[in-house]
């Protein structure tokens, strides 16, 4: 005899590490395709909290239009849900602006819809946080928009921040 059986649990084992691999780096390639052939959209940010020392080098972000879609989502003439699409309205520049709640109107060229879920009575976009290299802080104090890929299911990813006048000040380095 060998000094390793193969036995059922063993193989039950491996299966279970192969699917868990295949799920993961599935994701990690649809990630990938939002990312590389995802709509632009900016979206204006609204002023934040001072970034955390305590979390490392990273940039708590809020967005100008939580608010609009947060009353929106609380007076809407049914109950209030805790996930759902909104509109936003895309000038030149991609600049993204509420346009109401999505209740499966056709969208305009200028529009797209974007998803969005409620936590603890606040809107939670992709993400509200921004991850920097060490000692690069000052660069992102001029950030006036976050920039997304979205999908065209809605699903949207923060990819970088950008300046007042549209230029990409940096990219967003997730730390998971």
């Amino acid at each position: 005899k060998g000094r390793y059986q193969f036995n059922k649990l063993n193989g039950v084992i491996l299966g279970v590490m192969a699917l868990i691999l295949i799920l993961v780096n599935t994701n990690i390639y649809q990630k990938e395709q939002v990312l590389k052939n995802g709509k632009l959209v900016l979206l204006e940010l609204a002023p934040v909290d001072p970034r955390s020392l305590m979390q490392g080098d990273y940039m708590r972000l809020r967005f100008s239009i939580e608010r609009n879609l947060l009353d929106k989502n609380k007076t809407a003439d049914s109950k209030p849900t805790s996930q759902g699409l909104f509109i936003v309205n895309l000038n030149e520049h991609s600049v993204g602006t509420f346009s109401g709640i999505l209740n499966e109107k056709t969208l305009k060229d200028n529009q797209i819809k974007m998803q969005f879920r409620v936590r603890d009575n606040r809107i939670q976009l992709a993400t509200h946080a921004f991850f920097f290299e060490e000692g690069t802080a000052k660069l992102y104090q001029a950030a006036q928009y976050g920039e997304f890929r979205v999908a065209e299911n809605g699903e949207l990813l923060l990819n970088n921040l950008r300046d007042k006048d549209y230029k990409v000040i940096g990219y967003n380095r997730p730390q998971n």
